[in-house]
């Protein structure tokens, strides 16, 4: 399955893994690089040795592509984008901001670079910037969204540009590729599909909220600040939610209640922690290895399309007699 995605990456599968802050380091980057898709490590917010010491790592796992996320609004991006320019990551994600000040330095030292859009408008943008390709995230995802869906977004940010585009939100399984392609994308990013896999380095107590997980499970806090992120129902984002009723009364207590939320959840303290997860984690039932999951969606995908909409038919059926 090639397309602009594949070849612009050097990658087998159409398919990079999300930039989950705290949770994506060199494990499951390497990973999934190895499996043949694109391994990302999320290095906002943190210090420039781990980033240092997790490059290594994964380099010592997998000799594929491997990329690298940065958080624009975070106050160590410069250096951070000049570290990642030192070590010769292959392939740069941003977010939360515009890459402009970078843009060049990247370029002039071969890295590809995706920023993640949720609007065409700001795809645009990036475009007359000189992006290699764009991330359209629908709101389905985990972590921090925007407001329009998948299926809005993805189409509009392919009219809109002539960059390959790479779909996200809901996506984890093969008929969620093959969707994506349908939509107009060239690949898929996949976030939640991989918190639950072997080389995952969260606590077992998150990966077994996101396995037992129901389609309802999941909330969107922070539209009250401004930043909405979605995670798994808990008694930290009811809390959350609770004080978002009365942000003149409740910011100091919401920003007490935020500080270390994600370490907590990645930790284990699925009560009190924030298990930033995307809407499709009630697809998600089982343990793999990244490089089980990789070859699942792609065989998936790759039998729909061969097999056109009677194949979707069939396999939905096929789908039905097993529940």
């Amino acid at each position: 399955m090639k397309t602009r995605i594949t070849e612009l990456l050097g990658i087998e599968a159409p398919i990079i893994q999300g930039a989950m802050a705290r949770i994506a380091d060199a494990s499951l980057a390497g990973a999934v690089s190895e499996a043949g898709g694109l391994g990302v490590i999320a290095c906002g917010g943190a210090p420039l040795d781990w980033v240092r010491e997790q490059v290594g790592i994964a380099r010592s796992i997998t000799d594929k592509p491997l990329g690298a996320n940065v958080m624009l609004m975070d106050p160590n991006a410069g250096a951070l984008a000049e570290l990642l320019t030192e070590l010769r990551i292959d392939v740069i994600t941003t977010g939360a901001g515009s890459p402009a000040n970078y843009m060049q330095m990247w370029k002039d030292a071969g890295i590809k670079v995706i920023p993640v859009v949720a609007s065409a408008a700001l795809a645009v943008r990036m475009e007359r910037l000189g992006a290699d390709a764009v991330v359209a995230e629908g709101t389905e995802s985990g972590g921090h969204i925007g407001e329009l869906t998948t299926m809005a977004v993805v189409p509009s940010v392919c009219q809109a540009v002539s960059i390959p585009v790479i779909g996200a939100g809901g996506v984890a399984d093969g008929r969620g590729l093959a969707a994506a392609f349908m939509l107009g994308a060239e690949g898929v990013q996949m976030g939640t599909r991989f918190l639950t896999v072997e080389e995952c380095t969260v606590a077992d107590a998150y990966k077994e909220r996101v396995l037992a997980a129901k389609d309802s499970d999941t909330i969107v806090t922070g539209r009250g600040s401004g930043h909405p992120a979605r995670c798994l129902k808990n008694k930290f984002s009811r809390q959350v939610r609770k004080l978002e009723g009365d942000m003149a009364k409740n910011g100091e207590a919401l920003e007490e209640l935020y500080l270390g939320s994600l370490r907590r959840a990645v930790e284990g303290d699925v009560d009190n922690g924030s298990m930033m997860a995307g809407q499709v984690a009630a697809l998600v039932g089982e343990r793999k290895t990244a490089a089980e999951v990789v070859a699942e969606v792609m065989a998936e995908a790759e039998a729909l399309a061969s097999a056109g909409l009677a194949g979707v038919a069939e396999a939905n059926a096929r789908r039905a007699r097993m529940i």
